[in-house]
């Protein structure tokens, strides 16, 4: 068979580089991220290793000299202790309410108000939530531990309202702390749905009113539908900032009374440095690693999913 001619005017036909090439080529353009990979592998990976290596250890801080490899006991010593299994239990509660339910709803709720509120209240009202936010933790951790108290400012509100009043930090402490990390963490919900909702085509909201939906079908069947990736997204930011929250809890109540507060950061921080089990501790810490992760994964499944 014969070669088939090419057209005139054609010039040759380009030689393919050879993979030799090719290789050279990618690490060239690879160079300029080097520096910011060897310091992910100095300050991020190498601290991660480490810690999954202690977590199989029994790393102690009493002065012992000797660290032993001992497997999976620190894991099953965690599974079949009580505390920690009241931890897990809390730190979901605590997650489910400060978190997913909490600041992911007050934080669309106040964004959909302040899109068709006037420009004053949107000021005063993104002014004030935003200003929680930005409140140094232990700050912030302080002003709700004054609002919570026995003698504090919600229980004041309950008796001029004539309602009946508790010591919420004793009676419900991980209620407390819920709504204070709600109160602290909703300005970035309202700021995430503040931009969604602004992306938001109004013709597709006007022609839904013109077919007859309320408000409430409006926002259920057009409004969140738009805003799906946004939701996955604040939902999971949200969910792994609160599952490491600490000083929070901590200053308000220090994980008590008892334990009821005790959330898996601060049984962590208990187990490793008030009774020195430092491989129990970061054994707890690499299974609140490891939640994380999950979460993190289920998040980003649905963000993949498309509308």
């Amino acid at each position: 068979m014969s070669r088939q001619a090419q057209p005139k005017g054609a010039g040759p036909r380009p030689s393919r580089p050879s993979r030799a090439t090719r290789t050279r080529r990618t690490l060239v353009r690879g160079l300029p991220v080097l520096p910011a990979l060897v310091l992910l592998a100095l300050f991020l990976a190498g601290p991660i290793g480490y810690c999954v290596y202690y977590a199989f250890t029994d790393m102690r801080l009493s002065g012992a000299s000797a660290t032993n490899f001992v497997g999976l006991d620190n894991f099953r010593h965690a599974f079949a202790a009580e505390g920690f299994l009241n931890a897990v239990w809390l730190t979901l509660v605590f997650t489910v309410l400060s978190a997913v339910v909490g600041q992911n709803t007050l934080g669309l709720a106040l964004a959909a108000l302040m899109r068709h509120a006037s420009k004053a209240v949107r000021a005063v009202t993104g002014t004030l939530v935003i200003a929680a936010w930005v409140l140094p933790e232990v700050v912030a951790a302080y002003l709700l531990y004054a609002f919570f108290r026995k003698e504090g400012e919600l229980n004041a509100i309950l008796d001029a309202l004539r309602l009946p009043s508790q010591n919420w930090l004793y009676t419900l402490p991980i209620l407390a702390v819920s709504m204070a990390n709600v109160w602290r963490g909703t300005a970035f919900s309202m700021l995430i749905y503040s931009a969604a909702l602004g992306e938001v085509p109004r013709e597709i909201e006007e022609a839904a009113e013109v077919d007859g939906a309320g408000r409430w079908q409006q926002l259920w069947h057009v409004t969140l539908p738009l805003i799906r990736r946004s939701i996955g997204t604040n939902l999971m930011l949200n969910t792994l900032q609160t599952l490491s929250v600490f000083g929070l809890i901590y200053t308000m109540t220090r994980g008590g009374p008892g334990d009821r507060s005790q959330t898996l950061p601060l049984y962590m921080y208990e187990q490793a440095f008030k009774n020195s089990l430092i491989g129990y501790g970061t054994a707890v810490a690499l299974m609140l690693l490891v939640v994380g992760g999950l979460f993190s994964a289920v998040y980003m499944r649905l963000l993949r999913t498309e509308v």
